[in-house]
């Protein structure tokens, strides 16, 4: 239930907090000439695997042969909502839970600690591939933890269909919907953890689903995560 509330909640919003590091210090230019000044890295991830700057920036860039996708449930197609506005939602959602685990699932989400989630969604030029991206930030362990069940649950239960793998980010594993082999229309999602970032991958589209193009899209991102200093 915790794991469910998690990919729920967790996926409605995103803060605008910036965690910046301190500037690097600036060289020393020469004699009686000032200064430069430092320009501080608007986003990125420090060495203990924690990101900074908004998650809009952590994700992905609209890519060559994309354009932006279809809104993603009622929260538009590149998004940022604050942590506090999932805990309102979460109250909601609590209200559905037998009132004597409540209490539970509130001390859990309070753990988390939760800074929000972004989501930006990808249509490509001829218009069937849709793909959704979500950074999930919150406590790194639980990003970790969470991610290893996502693998071992849709590896094991043998309802999920294999999909490709990430090369360089052995975190990240992919699966396929359950689909039957004539269906016109296929999905997958990929998930890995980066830090405190749980990122996410939805694909749907014309089947079968160009697989290198999706594998190629999942690195960039993942790539642009990667600690120590994300790059632009």
């Amino acid at each position: 239930m915790a794991a469910a509330l998690v990919g729920v909640v967790i996926g409605v919003g995103i803060i605008k907090t910036r965690y910046d590091d301190p500037a690097p210090a600036a060289a020393a230019g020469p004699t009686g000439a000032p200064a430069p000044t430092a320009t501080p890295t608007p986003y990125g991830a420090k060495s203990n695997g924690s990101h900074f700057g908004s998650l809009r920036d952590l994700l992905l860039p609209v890519p060559a042969g994309f354009e932006l996708g279809p809104d993603e449930g009622g929260y538009g197609n590149d998004t940022e909502i604050g942590a506090g506005q999932i805990s309102d939602e979460l109250d909601a959602e609590l209200q559905q839970v037998p009132k004597d685990k409540r209490d539970k699932l509130r001390s859990y989400w309070e753990g988390l600690h939760v800074k929000g989630t972004g989501v930006r969604t990808y249509r490509n030029d001829g218009n069937n591939l849709v793909v959704g991206l979500r950074l999930r930030q919150f406590n790194q362990q639980e990003v970790q933890r969470i991610n290893e069940y996502t693998a071992v649950f849709t590896g094991d239960t043998g309802i999920f269909r294999s999909g490709p793998q990430i090369p360089g980010h052995p975190e990240a594993h992919c699966y396929l919907m359950p689909a039957p082999p004539s269906a016109p229309i296929d999905y997958l999602e990929c998930s890995a953890a980066e830090g405190d970032l749980l990122v996410v991958m939805s694909v749907e589209g014309v089947a079968p689903l160009p697989k290198d193009k999706i594998v190629g899209l999942f690195t960039l991102q993942l790539d642009r995560l990667a600690s120590p200093g994300a790059s632009a």
